[in-house]
């Protein structure tokens, strides 16, 4: 059946075809021809939603289904709504999404706009994507780990598995020699776009203000100057909170309001934020990088720009992640000052110099260049590839990196011992966590202890329930589970001291749900066990002996220093074991750790550390 579409009126349409039209003629020869294409086009120019529609009713596609990636659920969710307003239909018929936690897809469904999580775990469950004709790579710029993955997995079937899966890969700044080079010189399409004019004022920032004082300033300039809606990219959602309160404290126009937007939010605040204001009233969006690419966010004026963003560093000799904030690319400052000109001219302010702007890098880093690569190894066992360096990487994971990932599959027994994946590991991998966790889950279901792994798992995998404000956090993983427990009463004086996030909380309990149900575990199933010994089923190298008369320092079971503040309740503890950690330095922080004690630890004593 042919899909009518409807394109959406109003000032950033300005009732004409999208830009995309000019060259879709070109794509449908290309892709028909080539079987793969590369797509650049300018923010603006409609190829997220636009181009799937127009595929819909190609001949090579046979009636199968389009798989759409988004690089986040908010963008994904967002797209498949505007597409489904573009058909005139609800979400869930020609065009459903797919996402962690939630989908609205159909028998119907030829469309279905997926995150790139969600793309590996269908091609595991069926290697040919039998039913799909059609994988776009949406925003391949950003370079996310499971995009990469995604396409190397996608390469391997084509005309293979599938021999008439097609392939496409979308992005405003992409470099596209070396991506035509891996889809076999695939041609190379570019589309002009339509945004308006936007001014770029250089506003650097004092080497001693700090980034939210600086940020603050700025916005206040410009909205004393009328220049109209705001979107402001700061590095992190502490940022955000600081801001807001600033700009909350010291008073705002009327007319005038703030609109928080990161990842972890409640999808209503979401909505919220992306919406446009209300006649008459302006808004300032205070986002990370989540507002860079595939959201429109209408009425958009001005771009503040604090040149940051916040990115994953692995350190494969210590086996540590931490965070780590990061001057943006230029290509990603490109992709944030065109925000400012989507439906009339704008301004977009840099919180750095022009001089500067020249040393930023052209595009961003690769994820899987930086990654903990555990869970890539894990997929790829699964894939039957031992060695990566098999399949076509437009950036090969590090050689270090993957070992590294090996041996802890090794330690987790998820391999055998020639390098292929063990019964054990193909139940790991059809659980949707980190390898450490999906491990932790497998073992305390068998010791009886599953329900409290999966709550466990899913306050490490999700964001902190706290919100510690300006006070010490405490590091204790039982004050989070005990604030799950539905017999809890009331609130222990060591919870008062801090912010309980609900939003989070309820997350955390539908993601233990989740587990529970994938473990084949009730909702009534005990939470009995010992928190202790469950996480160093995960952490066993993480076990920590706490340093004789060093009050707070302690000795990790992999040879690593860590300490906690002395003021901790936990740094009296003679042992841990520890979930998170930051990694950076000599003797890392503890930010989540449980303590036990050493006979509990006993199943675990080849990890244990002998000389303190």
């Amino acid at each position: 059946m042919a899909c009518t579409i409807m394109i959406p009126s109003g000032p950033a349409s300005h009732s004409d075809p999208l830009p995309i039209t000019a060259v879709l003629p070109r794509l449908r020869t290309v892709l028909a021809q080539h079987g793969s294409a590369v797509l650049v086009a300018p923010p603006g120019a409609g190829k997220t939603t636009a181009v799937p529609l127009a595929l819909l009713e190609e001949k090579w596609l046979a009636g199968r289904r389009i798989l759409l990636l988004a690089p986040r659920r908010l963008a994904a969710r967002t797209a498949a709504r505007r597409m489904a307003a573009m058909l005139d239909q609800r979400v869930g018929r020609t065009v459903g999404y797919r996402v962690r936690l939630d989908s609205r897809v159909g028998p119907d469904t030829r469309v279905e706009v997926i995150t790139e999580g969600v793309l590996t775990r269908m091609l595991q469950a069926d290697p040919s994507l039998a039913g799909v004709g059609l994988v776009i790579f949406d925003e391949f710029h950003e370079r996310s780990l499971d995009a990469d993955l995604g396409l190397a997995l996608c390469r391997d079937i084509q005309g293979v598995l599938n021999e008439n899966l097609h392939l496409l890969v979308m992005s405003a700044t992409l470099d596209p020699v070396a991506v035509t080079g891996l889809l076999d010189q695939a041609p190379l399409i570019r589309c002009d776009g339509r945004a308006f004019a936007v001014e770029t004022r250089y506003a650097g920032r004092p080497a001693n203000q700090p980034l939210e004082r600086a940020v603050v300033n700025v916005i206040r300039c410009s909205v004393a100057a009328g220049e109209g809606s705001l979107l402001v990219f700061l590095p992190g959602a502490p940022e955000i909170r600081r801001v807001d309160r600033l700009l909350n404290e010291g008073g705002l126009p009327a007319g005038w309001s703030t609109a928080p937007l990161y990842g972890y939010l409640p999808r209503d605040r979401q909505d919220a934020a992306i919406a446009p204001p209300p006649p008459g009233r302006y808004k300032i969006v205070l986002a990370t990088a989540i507002a860079e690419t595939s959201l429109t966010i209408d009425g958009i004026a001005v771009v503040v720009d604090s040149g940051l963003q916040r990115a994953a560093r692995f350190d494969p000799g210590r086996g540590m992640a931490r965070l780590v904030t990061l001057p943006v690319s230029r290509a990603s400052a490109d992709q944030r000052r065109g925000r400012a000109g989507r439906v009339g001219p704008g301004i977009c302010y840099r919180l750095w110099t022009e001089a500067t702007h020249q040393t930023l890098p052209p595009y961003n880093r690769p994820e899987i260049l930086d990654a903990d690569l555990a869970g890539l190894a894990l997929e790829l066992a699964t894939w039957g590839v031992k060695r990566p360096d098999t399949l076509g990487w437009l950036d090969s994971p590090p050689a270090a990196a993957f070992q590294a990932a090996g041996r802890l599959l090794m330690d987790l027994g998820a391999l055998n011992t020639d390098g292929t994946i063990s019964r054990h590991g193909r139940q790991m991998a059809e659980l949707p966590l980190h390898p450490r966790l999906a491990h932790m889950l497998l073992m305390a279901k068998k010791a009886s202890m599953g329900s409290l792994a999966c709550r466990i798992a899913a306050i490490l995998s999700e964001r902190d329930p706290f919100h510690f404000g300006g006070r010490k956090r405490d590091a204790d993983l039982r004050l989070r589970l005990a604030v799950l427990h539905p017999s809890r009463k009331g609130n222990a004086s060591p919870i008062n001291e801090c912010i309980l996030d609900r939003a989070a909380t309820r997350r955390i309990l539908t993601v233990a749900a989740m587990l529970q149900k994938r473990l084949g575990l009730t909702k009534t199933s005990p939470l009995t066990g010992d928190p202790g010994r469950v996480l160093g089923w995960a952490y066993p190298d993480r076990i920590a002996q706490r340093r004789l008369g060093a009050p707070g320092r302690f000795l990790l079971a992999n040879g690593r220093g860590a300490y906690l503040d002395p003021a901790d309740p936990l740094s009296a503890s003679d042992y841990l074991v520890v979930a998170h950690l930051d990694g950076e330095r000599r003797e890392s922080c503890i930010f989540l750790a449980v303590a036990t004690d050493r006979h509990t630890l006993t199943h675990l004593c080849h990890f244990f550390p002998e000389n303190c």
